[in-house]
């Protein structure tokens, strides 16, 4: 790594620069990784460093790019540097008390919303708000892309995390939702009354002992709160699903994410609980990558 003084103060060398330190770490993308900390960190877009590509860059800004191309050969994921992340078409921040949201749980809000619009829902059910519940709500990724498309709906959200709470109340301000979205401190809905119409949820999924042998940047940066779902990682759908059936109103839906070769397993814990597929939608929803990634069932 260089000295403050040997860093380049032209736009497209400093890029070279923390292009080529990321090069030579494990940096599965180098190259982008190094444009996009520099284009956030000088606020341009791609053409403003194509197109000027030897503007002068300041000695305090140069140190401060340095100071991230060093977290990122260190392993640390991009959007924990720039603690955002771009879910569902909109800019959360992330904390390191949040889960880092990843695209494939974007099929989650798709199945949900596909569910309003076969219920008939999209407009309120029954001459009122169409009620919402997120379990585990991180930085309210999901709640809130929900809430941005269904612009009548109600949400609660709730986390064990106080300090995760904070940063989906400071997503929820951002993205203009805040008056349609409460929040609750709690372990699932132990203390939660009243009904809902859907409940959504990406809870921890991952086996215990598997944590160890996740990716780096899942493992080192991601709470263990939010990733260790108990000896066979099915400990919070167990808690959840009797949960929501006292929480759910008549035909209500429970909407999960699920890790890898859980489908089937949730599926049958829902089935004996007493959930239902539902009519013209499926009860396992693929992810981008072809792989078993929501189960959505409703109340019978």
């Amino acid at each position: 790594m260089a000295a403050p003084s040997e860093l380049p103060l032209q736009r497209m060398a400093l890029w070279r620069w923390g292009r080529d330190v990321l090069r030579a770490s494990s940096a599965a993308t180098p190259d982008l990784d190094a444009r996009v900390l520099l284009l956030d960190l000088l606020q341009l877009d791609h053409s403003g460093l194509i197109l000027d590509p030897d503007a002068p860059v300041t000695a305090e800004k140069a140190s401060r790019f340095a100071e991230m191309i060093g977290r990122r050969a260190r392993g640390e994921p991009v959007s924990r540097i720039l603690g955002y992340r771009e879910f569902y078409g909109e800019r959360l921040g992330i904390s390191p008390a949040t889960l880092d949201p990843r695209p494939d749980t974007e099929i989650l809000v798709e199945a949900t919303l596909a569910i309003v619009e076969a219920m008939g829902w999209r407009h309120g059910v029954a001459g009122r708000p169409l009620r919402l519940l997120d379990f585990g709500t991180g930085t309210g990724a999901i709640i809130i892309a929900l809430l941005k498309a269904l612009p009548g709906a109600l949400g609660l959200a709730v986390d064990r995390s106080p300090e995760a709470l904070a940063v989906a109340r400071a997503n929820a301000r951002s993205l203009g939702v805040a008056d349609r979205l409460a929040f609750v401190c709690g372990d699932w809905g132990g203390a939660l009354q009243g009904r809902v119409d859907v409940i959504v949820s990406n809870p921890p999924y991952i086996e215990s002992e598997a944590i160890a042998d996740l990716s780096p940047d899942v493992r080192d940066f991601d709470p263990r709160l939010a990733l260790d779902g108990g000896t066979d990682g099915l400990d919070a759908y167990r808690a959840i699903v009797p949960q929501a059936i006292r929480l759910l109103d008549s035909q209500g839906w429970l909407v999960f994410e699920v890790g890898a070769g859980q489908a089937d397993d949730v599926a049958t814990l829902m089935a004996g609980a007493g959930f239902v597929p539902g009519q013209s939608v499926p009860v396992i929803h693929r992810d981008y990558g072809g792989h078993d990634r929501v189960v959505s069932m409703q109340l019978a």
